[in-house]
């Protein structure tokens, strides 16, 4: 018998037909807004209103059939329709908003303007130094705009990229910043983009909530500041989404298992927070109708803790919506809430059609209501009695993890493979830390010393959830390549709906030929499991180049565990995992070639647990910040820094290395790339050219001296690998790359990097002297090898 709407069965309610339908809606509305971000406002209300009018039409029109199948059909293009008037009228408003004044077309003159305004969004620093000192961001309602000679009143919203003056801006204070302008890309969140001249000048402290909220957030992080690091960062990670604190490493190991959604404000989250407090509400004897009275109350003082941003509020509710997914007796109105939900959402801000935040928190949110309660119980069903209602707590993150996998590959580039399993070992642990740290937050003002007592409780949750992220990210295989870009997320979402569709049909024809299903699991295993946990890292390697992205990181071996590390990379955790890969946990010395920071930021993951006996690094301390820091990170750990120039001989035990350069200081070109260390190396029967980043100028130097030096001439003949210089620069010179005539050539090089390297200038110049090439960004690490008297070379693809 087919169920009818509401039905019972199995003493479950099944949901309602017209439940899913309702997410029709909400992904019509969804795709216009995207897609219509950027036109002209005008146009946009001329849509809205014909949207109404059709919609209009359907309700009001001539008299119809209003049952059957027709009439539902009518009934769902008019919702559809009026959700999409709802959508383009917002925008439109908005937009029109927001352009009012002149702040775009001071942008498109590139203007020197001096603003007031009120910074809408924290402070965040992003991706290491920049050239031009830019690492800060935040976001600007301003509120008056000075330009061209006059003065103009708007409610603008700017993104500021600044300097580390800006760092100390708090929330909702009111600043005047000097700066020039620039256009941001039609349908961004933001009109224009200032780059300030100068610290900002405090007009107006936050308000009070403001100031309240900011006064909660410090006593956290002061609560938590004597924790271990992964404590330190991830506790405030977990209650108000700040992740300043949390190691580099750790925040890489939790992307690559798919758990960066534990370190934002999330649905996850939120639901955590609101069930704790219903369950409080509960046992301390609260009538169940003020329950839902406490939990917003919860929610409000959560949502100004953690800033009522864009982000915050989504979480928020997401996080409301899931608690009624969870719910038996309130699951069938999660999907049409849902959908109004996404539809409301849209309307007080567009923006967030085209956010990756907004896709997987509606995804994951859609998967719990879809699937957590079936799966769950189907789970319950075949596990001990007393723990059958485990069931649903161990479907979350599995259903999760099928809604927003094919989102997950536009941001990773990959599949995890461990992220369900990842996700589900840290279930557990998410709740008691969440719980503890938004309540050391909140006894922080009033009792310092015991938030610190609940961090230190909160500590060992949070050191469980950082624990699992680090060793799930080691296991072999435990990310999968997967083709990028929108056919690999289409591919994905192909996959995942055939699973699901047949899964079931799977699952009773393995029950039927299990001895078939199980050969067929181990061939798949087989063929998709990689071999480079039992054969990397390679016997007898003398020379690896590792895949730390576009930089160098370069492990000459000397004795079992120990090792010279020329160059650093700028990710910390992926020098340190390539190490760890080698089994090194000395290293004899470091050199530095040169202090860009794709050479050197990489440092602390390298210092990370091993034992460095010193530092060799070129006399050109350029640029000057870089070599401040790594002064710095050097005297920390006490490890003396000394310099190298032309002339010195080097040893290691096995290993033995000539500095070819630098001789001087040369001005043209690129001062650092120009000072960079080149060494002949040479590593038992394997020779070793290492060039650095010199470009054309030090490079024809090396040449020159090599024609004037006999000794130097006659190795130069001797070569059996050439680590190209600066990843494949087309700044070359052919002279040299022409006298070595090396049979390898390793070039270090990241994927799809901006700068166009390896420039076909250069692979030309390499093929014609006769060089096979070798990329880390198409091989991975590149290894190479002494086999007998010869050398060979092999790779551990990424």
């Amino acid at each position: 018998m087919n169920d009818r709407p509401g039905q019972v069965r199995d003493g479950a309610v099944q949901p309602r037909l017209l439940d899913l339908r309702m997410l029709v809606p909400a992904l019509t509305s969804w795709v216009v807004s995207a897609a219509t971000l950027g036109i002209a406002p005008r146009v946009l209300a001329v849509a809205a209103v014909c949207s109404a009018v059709v919609a209009g039409v359907l309700v009001w029109g001539p008299p119809r059939r209003r049952s059957g199948r027709s009439g539902r059909s009518a009934s769902l293009v008019a919702i559809v329709l009026g959700a999409i008037t709802l959508v383009l009228a917002a925008t439109a408003g908005q937009v029109s908003s927001r352009e009012a004044g002149p702040v775009r077309a001071l942008a498109a003159e590139r203007a020197s303007v001096t603003m007031t305004g009120v910074v809408t969004r924290d402070p965040v620093v992003v991706g290491g130094r920049r050239l031009d000192g830019a690492t800060v961001r935040l976001t600007l309602r301003v509120e008056e705009v000075v330009g061209r000679g006059r003065v103009a009143r708007v409610s603008t919203p700017v993104l500021v990229v600044a300097d580390q003056r800006w760092e100390t801006v708090r929330w909702h204070e009111r600043v005047r910043v000097q700066g020039t302008l620039v256009a941001a890309a039609p349908g961004d969140g933001v009109v224009a983009v200032l780059r300030p001249r100068g610290a900002p000048r405090s007009l107006a402290a936050p308000g009070l909530v403001a100031r309240g909220a900011e006064h909660l957030r410090s006593g956290l992080r002061e609560a938590a500041a004597p924790l271990p690091a992964d404590a330190r960062g991830l506790l405030p990670a977990l209650v108000i989404g700040d992740t300043s604190r949390t190691p580099q490493d750790l925040t890489d190991a939790m992307l690559a298992t798919g758990m960066t959604h534990l370190s934002a404000v999330s649905g996850s989250n939120v639901s955590v927070i609101l069930a704790f407090a219903l369950g409080g509400a509960s046992l301390a004897g609260v009538r169940r109708r003020w329950r839902p009275l406490v939990a917003v109350v919860v929610l409000a003082g959560f949502v100004v803790l953690a800033r009522p941003e864009p982000s915050v509020l989504r979480a928020a509710t997401m996080g409301t919506i899931g608690l009624i997914g969870l719910s038996r007796s309130r699951r069938a109105a999660g999907i049409p809430v849902l959908s109004a939900a996404v539809v409301a959402l849209l309307v007080v801000d567009p923006w967030l059609s085209r956010s990756y935040g907004f896709a997987l928190s509606t995804l994951a949110t859609l998967g719990l209501l879809l699937f957590t309660r079936s799966w769950g119980d189907a789970v319950g069903r075949r596990l001990p009695t007393r723990i059958r209602g485990w069931g649903p707590a161990m479907a979350i993150p599995v259903a999760a993890q099928a809604m927003c996998a094919p989102v997950v590959v536009l941001l990773q580039g990959s599949v995890s493979v461990v992220a369900v399993v990842a996700n589900l070992l840290a279930a557990p642990l998410v709740a008691p830390a969440t719980v503890t740290g938004v309540t050391a937050a909140a006894v922080a003002p009033l009792w310092p010393f015991g938030a610190s007592l609940l961090c230190w409780v909160g500590a060992l949750p949070a050191l469980g959830i950082a624990w699992v992220a680090r060793t799930c990210a080691t296991v072999p295989g435990g990310t999968l390549p997967w083709p990028d870009g929108a056919p690999g997320a289409i591919l994905l979402a192909v996959l995942t709906v055939f699973v699901l569709v047949s899964g079931r049909w799977w699952t009773h024809r393995a029950r039927l030929h299990p001895v078939i299903a199980a050969s067929v699991c181990l061939l798949v295993l087989a063929g998709a499991a990689p071999t480079s946990a039992v054969t990397w890292p390679p016997t007898g390697w003398r020379f690896v180049a590792c895949d730390v992205g576009q930089g160098d990181g370069l492990v000459l071996a000397t004795t079992p565990g120990h090792a010279v590390l020329v160059d650093a990379g700028s990710d910390p955790a992926a020098i340190n995992a390539c190490l760890r890969r080698l089994e090194v946990s000395v290293l004899d010395s470091i050199v530095l070639s040169h202090f860009h920071a794709d050479h050197v930021d990489g440092l602390p993951g390298v210092l990370a647990g091993r034992d460095v006996r010193e530092i060799l690094a070129t006399p050109i301390r350029d640029p000057p910040y870089q070599w401040v820091q790594v002064q710095g990170w050097a005297r920390a750990r006490g490890i003396p820094v000394r310099d190298l120039s032309a002339g010195d001989h080097l040893t290691w035990p096995g290993l033995t290395a000539e500095v070819w350069w630098p001789a001087r200081r040369i001005a043209s070109g690129s001062v650092p790339n120009n000072a960079s260390v080149v060494m002949a190396v040479r590593s038992g029967p394997v020779d070793l050219l290492l060039l650095g980043d010199v470009e054309r100028e030090a490079a024809h130097a090396v040449l020159l001296e090599l024609r004037r030096s006999q000794a130097m001439s006659t190795q130069a003949s001797a070569f059996d690998v050439v680590k190209v210089a600066h990843h494949g620069s087309g700044n070359l010179d052919e002279g040299l790359i022409e006298a070595v005539r090396a049979p390898l050539a390793v070039i270090s090089v990241g994927k799809d990097n901006d700068y166009g390297h390896p420039s076909p200038k250069a692979l030309e110049v390499l093929q014609r002297n006769g060089y096979a090439v070798y990329r880390t960004d198409q091989r991975g690490d590149v290894a190479v090898v002494a086999d007998g008297d010869g050398v060979a070379v092999t790779w551990r693809r990424r």
